[in-house]
């Protein structure tokens, strides 16, 4: 009897850790991402009078117009509605991490006070604040919240009117560029698009865990040896479309595969010694998912 429940003491304590696990991986993720964001923005941008896109910017240029408001406390009061709308049309889940997130960001902003890079070149300046920044946005990003900021609105319109989430991101980001160039300085306004494309190639980056993935659709005669050796010697999954030469009309069998950057030279090489007359594809991905790949962030 005593055993018995023990055990079933013991498998509830096992069921609540593996509950716990992931609600401090995301809450670890977003909390870092924050910290990390707000010392790339408080050591490298705000000395330089740089701004980011997004809310952020919009704190930031404030902020710049009037020195004595905190941006802490302007970044939250921007997001309270966007957290209103988010609550009530996308995800409690996802919206319940974002308070988290832009709670804490908030906080960051508000209480790290690190000793400012001053570096004498602006442009230094935009590309040492981008990567910074990218690196804490790509960590908040991995996570299944967000700290906050105009991607709520992105979902809604997407899911509302069917908008995409880039084109309300492109739109935010040139909006708060050209504010910030008509209030503050052209110059200094130009420098931040920099700062905000270097941003956006560390975040995707980080995102992507710096191991992009190649897509491989290869036209081959040979296609069941060419399959074997992806599937023995590279370790690679390979599914097989059906197709038809356009002038010919005979049947093809198309192999579609997927496999990393490093390996690419060599399958391409096993390929074309297989079948010299082989037509291969190479696209560049951003994400792959399904199986060993990754898999689909749910909020």
């Amino acid at each position: 009897m005593l055993l018995a429940v023990q055990s079933h003491i013991r498998k509830d304590f096992v069921q609540a850790l593996n509950q716990i696990k992931p609600v401090g991986r995301e809450i670890t993720l977003i909390a870092v991402g924050c910290l990390v964001f707000t010392y790339g923005m408080n050591a490298v941008m705000i000395p330089a009078r740089l701004f980011s896109g997004g809310l952020a910017g919009i704190a930031m240029i404030i902020g710049y117009q009037v020195p004595s408001i905190d941006l802490g406390i302007v970044y939250l009061l921007l997001n309270v509605p966007l957290i209103v709308l988010g609550w009530v049309f996308i995800s409690r889940r996802f919206i319940a991490y974002t308070i988290f997130g832009t709670a804490f960001f908030s906080l960051a902003a508000s209480m790290l006070r690190p000793t400012p890079l001053i570096l004498s070149d602006p442009l230094l300046a935009a590309l040492l604040g981008g990567v910074i920044c990218g690196f804490g946005c790509g960590l908040i990003l991995k996570s299944i919240g967000s700290a906050g900021g105009l991607d709520i609105l992105a979902i809604y319109l997407n899911r509302r009117f069917g908008i995409r989430v880039g084109t309300v991101a492109f739109a935010a980001n040139a909006s708060v560029i050209v504010a910030g160039g008509w209030m503050l300085d052209l110059n200094l306004a130009l420098y931040s698009i920099i700062l905000l494309f270097t941003c956006g190639w560390v975040t995707n980056a980080v995102v992507s865990g710096f191991n992009a993935r190649m897509a491989l659709i290869i036209v081959s005669d040979m296609s069941d040896i060419i399959a074997r050796e992806l599937l023995g010697n590279f370790n690679r999954g390979v599914t097989f479309l059906n197709g038809e030469g356009g002038f010919s009309k005979t049947p093809k069998r198309v192999i579609l595969a997927v496999t990393t950057v490093t390996e690419v030279p060599k399958i391409k090489e096993m390929i074309f010694a297989t079948d010299p007359k082989a037509f291969v594809v190479i696209n560049n991905t951003f994400e792959v998912l399904g199986q060993r790949h990754g898999a689909l962030k749910v909020y």
